[in-house]
């Protein structure tokens, strides 16, 4: 059930962010996620690549564990002609069981079972100082068709220390609840993206990219009592991003800010730092430390009913023609933070195995901005992927 996947919580990006090929461990440590060295990041793979990973992911509230996801994937990826490469991955994802307990003046949690297949592919073009990459992912579920398309390209200066880049997306989903709510309504997304990337030293690699996307159709969650929500979305964000080398321990660090606004009102700020550590006999560890925060959308109410008519009403609100309205938990002010451990291990030259562990923790009082009205129920959640990556 797409609107109720724990994978929708925040905005998605139309723009995919394909994991590059590894090169020198120095390299490796600073491109990786995101930010591609200048200079590497238009440069030609020179093997195959096959990326198998298995995701096992859980959360749970006071009482109640809530949903658990399976999601097998591959992707690979084939060099072809010098100048050309050609990628092409799968997920599937199995979802099985109980929504969330909203408010705590509704009892008890609803059952839901759903499987999503996911199909993408890319081609991208290398050039002699830059890059153009074409994209097409399809997502199914019972109750939720998406099709998307993108368009990269990035150029780099002529000494290779400063690249561009700009892309733009598009989506177009078709969304029909088992309930019967709506029948073959309609979702759009518009998303532009400009950065750029510069080697600051040998040492030290910065990145400032930003976005704005145009969400407009049906923006509802037809799963919800009560979710009257605008037919249009407007989404800014800004994201910086630096990467520093220690000689002296031969580690990585990564730091990143995002900053994100939309015009229901919601403000976010996510704080990341990760260590990448370079270990002897070909063993990477990698901690991480994640801080999310977000005030509420201006049509979020929280769990506080009409006397008189009691839940899901709000109190106060006003049944009128284009009154807005939502009792989405991911609409309201909270605050979350993810503690995250990764460790790889580099088997041959050609083969690597990683596993990563993280533990997520969300609570309206650590939304910076305070929370309005009484506070939801904590959401934790834990995370586990493994994955083996083999070029050939």
């Amino acid at each position: 059930m797409q609107l109720n996947d724990p994978r929708t919580c925040g905005a998605r990006d139309v723009l995919s962010v394909p994991a590059g090929a590894r090169g020198r461990l120095l390299m490796a440590a600073l491109a990786l996620p995101g930010i591609a060295a200048v200079g590497h990041a238009q440069t030609p793979p020179d093997h195959a690549q096959l990326d198998i990973n298995y995701q096992d992911y859980r959360d749970w509230q006071p009482g109640l564990d809530r949903i658990g996801v399976h999601s097998p994937s591959l992707q690979l990826s084939l060099p072809v002609a010098g100048n050309w490469a050609i990628e092409g991955g799968f997920v599937s994802d199995s979802i099985s069981g109980a929504t969330p307990r909203f408010h705590s003046a509704i009892s008890g949690a609803s059952l839901m079972s759903d499987r999503r297949n996911g199909e993408s592919i890319a081609v991208t073009r290398y050039l002699t100082r830059g890059s153009l990459r074409a994209g097409f992912a399809h997502s199914g579920e019972n109750d939720y068709q998406s099709r998307a398309y993108s368009l990269e390209g990035s150029v780099s200066t002529e000494d290779k220390n400063t690249s561009f880049n700009a892309g733009v997306g598009v989506s177009n989903d078709t969304i029909n609840p088992v309930n019967g709510l709506v029948l073959d309504a309609k979702k759009h997304v518009l998303e532009l993206r400009a950065g750029v990337t510069r080697n600051l030293t040998q040492r030290d690699i910065v990145q400032a990219e930003l976005s704005h996307a145009v969400e407009h159709g049906y923006l509802n969650d037809p799963y919800k009592d009560l979710d009257q929500r605008p037919d249009r979305r407007n989404r800014n964000a800004l994201l910086l991003r630096w990467n520093h080398h220690f000689d002296q321990s031969g580690g990585t660090g990564r730091f990143g800010y995002r900053y994100y606004s939309d015009s229901y009102g919601i403000h976010v700020h996510t704080l990341t730092t990760e260590y990448v550590q370079p270990l002897p006999q070909g063993w990477t560890v990698t901690p991480s430390v994640r801080w999310y925060t977000q005030t509420a959308a201006s049509f979020y109410f929280p769990p506080v009913y009409s006397p008189v008519l009691g839940p899901p009403i709000p109190a106060g609100f006003a049944f009128a023609p284009g009154a807005h309205v939502s009792e989405d938990y991911r609409l309201s002010a909270f605050g979350a933070a993810t503690l995250g451990l990764r460790v790889e291990k580099q088997l041959t030259r050609d083969v690597r195995v990683s596993l990563q562990v993280a533990r997520y923790e969300q609570r309206s009082s650590w939304a910076w901005s305070g929370s309005d009205g009484p506070a939801l129920a904590p959401l934790r959640a834990r995370f586990i992927n493994i994955g083996l990556s083999r070029q050939f």
